[in-house]
């Protein structure tokens, strides 16, 4: 061979994700796809193709569909509630918002930062999936009325009230509706209307 031609490169063998790097980066991708405004429902046929893989790649990660959005919502909930359970921990009372502000302001933010993984929290990526996606979601927002009734009814408590848990769980179920409401209204504008708008003058409305 002259010496004066360069030899041919030798393309780098592509490197293969780990198996724990595959499936983050299917979860990753499935978010993403989440995130488009009006999104239908997502197949794993468009995931593969996303992905650049086949749809039995993805079988070797994730049994089913069901089992990569169970996935997404086990980082919701891990996510959330490691915020939320520091927030009622802490010392009563907190200046306002109080506590339960704090705890709509971190859910709000979450899903302000994350629409596909508010499309999860509200549902609209749920529509036709398996039933038990669903049903772990409203587990979720029935955790969240838990911590909002603990936190409202040490308030009440230190307020006097006469009968603070009674209180307590009537105002829980309009924090949770505000919450659910506020993320609804992102999904359903498109990621428009973003749920911390005008958010403070919104939680010093809301009862404590």
């Amino acid at each position: 061979m002259d010496a004066a031609t360069p030899a041919a490169e030798t393309p780098a063998p592509r490197k293969r994700p780990k198996p724990g790097e595959r499936r983050t980066q299917i979860l990753q991708v499935l978010a993403g796809m989440l995130e488009q405004p009006g999104a239908e429902r997502v197949t794993t046929a468009a995931l593969a193709a996303k992905l650049g893989v086949s749809e039995a790649a993805l079988y070797r990660h994730f049994a089913s569909k069901a089992q990569m959005f169970e996935a997404l919502i086990d980082f919701i909930e891990t996510s959330v509630f490691t915020m939320v359970n520091q927030i009622a921990d802490s010392p009563h009372p907190l200046p306002p918002p109080g506590q339960a502000g704090r705890i709509a302001n971190v859910i709000l933010q979450f899903g302000e930062k994350n629409p596909g993984m508010t499309r999860v929290m509200v549902g609209d990526a749920l529509v036709f999936e398996h039933e038990r996606l669903l049903a772990r979601i409203n587990q979720f927002f029935d955790r969240i009325e838990s911590s909002l009734r603990q936190v409202l009814r040490a308030t009440a408590e230190a307020q006097g009230v006469m009968a603070p848990t009674v209180q307590a769980n009537v105002l829980a179920s309009v924090w949770v509706s505000f919450i659910i409401g506020r993320l609804q209204r992102y999904a359903r504008t498109g990621f428009k209307r973003v749920p911390t708008e005008q958010l403070d003058a919104a939680l010093r409305a809301l009862p404590q």
